[in-house]
């Protein structure tokens, strides 16, 4: 697939590829733009399911926090529309600024931030609060997938490798200090788009490697995260088992059909914060296996459908954008899913476009922008 995007790069002069262009550009995907509004709305739907009677007690206000949620997923469509709208070579020699920016957000976080749980992770603005680790998601596919480019005929050597990779480690590391899940998430953004770029594998091992080092060194800084791990592996032997027994019982409850929309009894304050990270346990109890199933299919098509722009798209720049969207979205979806079912140790990670979340849903957005930029300057179909 990467010799296929490789074979178009760097062919003829840049006024001749931006002419090509111009005849190659298309129609907004509209399939892609389908999938993203179902998702968002269904989400809607599930974050007021899950939160209006715990909503109602803490705010005297049902529809707090979808009404928040609907307001940043409204911006967030226009933030997409508006990025797809921009030619995806734009942010070429751009994303630099974003990276460093969210360095310095990372930075001020970890030095002067309000401590939440056991961890410092967002940024007050006054008027909106941000969490920099989401962002940094955006930033890195951006700024890798030009490293890549720059030096993509080079990577057959290790040494090359090191030297792309060395750009974005200080975001991943200054993320991991605080935010281990979100860490994870970045590192294997960086892997996969690594692999389809790369012309050999011996490097991108190599890289793997110490990406494996890394990630021991993230986890044994915080002592919480060996404590999740004991939790993970007999929940019902300590009080922090809780939450997961009580999402486990959720799963089960909910049989093939499930209870009915609105019918969970494990929202009901037995899951705390049942619309963040384990709203897929709630879909289960009240839509059943069926609605799992049909949240798990809606990702793979929206997977299986930029696979394909990866393979028509115009150049390696491009390619390199969307495999970067389908890591970030892929990965999530596996390890929110993979956390409400036990299957790994429990760390926040938001369900893309479902989980309540306003940085999460504005930046993820944003990344379905590039996408749908990429989309209309392809290769024609087959």
């Amino acid at each position: 697939m990467e010799q296929t995007v490789r074979a178009r790069e760097h062919t003829g002069t840049d006024s001749s590829k931006r002419r090509a262009r111009k005849r190659l550009r298309g129609s907004i995907d509209y399939t892609l733009l389908m999938i993203v509004f179902v998702l968002l709305v269904f989400g809607l739907v599930m974050v007021y399911s899950t939160s209006y009677y715990t909503a109602n007690l803490a705010y005297d206000d049902p529809a707090h926090w979808v009404l928040r949620q609907g307001i940043f997923a409204a911006i967030g469509v226009v933030l997409m529309l508006v990025i797809a709208a921009i030619p995806y070579d734009y942010w070429k020699n751009k994303s630099w600024i974003l990276l460093v920016l969210v360095d310095i957000a990372l930075v001020y976080v970890w030095a002067f931030g309000e401590e939440v749980n056991g961890a410092k992770r967002w940024l007050d603005l006054g008027f909106i609060t941000v969490q920099p680790s989401e962002v940094a998601k955006f930033a890195v596919i951006l700024s890798f997938a030009k490293l890549l480019e720059i030096n993509y005929k080079r990577l057959g050597n290790f040494k090359i490798v090191c030297m792309t990779c060395i750009w974005i480690l200080p975001t991943i590391a200054m993320v991991g200090i605080e935010n281990f899940s979100t860490a994870i998430i970045l590192v294997a953004i960086v892997g996969i788009m690594l692999f389809v770029a790369s012309p050999s594998l011996k490097p991108v091992l190599g890289m793997a490697g110490f990406a494996s080092v890394l990630v021991v060194i993230l986890f044994s800084i915080k002592s919480y995260r060996g404590n999740r791990v004991k939790v993970w592996l007999d929940p019902e032997a300590t009080p922090d088992g809780y939450q997961t027994l009580q999402s486990l019982y959720a799963i089960g409850s909910g049989g093939i059909t499930g209870k009915g929309l609105g019918q969970s009894l494990q929202k009901l304050g037995f899951i705390p914060e049942a619309h963040n990270d384990m709203i897929f346990s709630i879909i289960c109890e009240e839509l059943g296996f069926v609605g799992a199933i049909g949240i798990i299919a809606l990702f793979g098509v929206m997977i299986y459908r930029m696979l394909v722009l990866v393979v028509n798209a115009y150049d390696l720049y491009g390619a390199l954008l969307v495999t970067g969207t389908i890591a970030h979205i892929g990965i999530q979806v596996l390890i929110n899913i993979a956390v409400v079912t036990n299957t790994i140790p429990n760390t926040g990670v938001p369900l893309p476009f479902i989980s309540y979340g306003g940085t999460s849903i504005l930046f993820i957005l944003a990344e379905m922008g590039i996408v749908l930029a990429v989309a209309k300057t392809t290769q024609r179909e087959r």
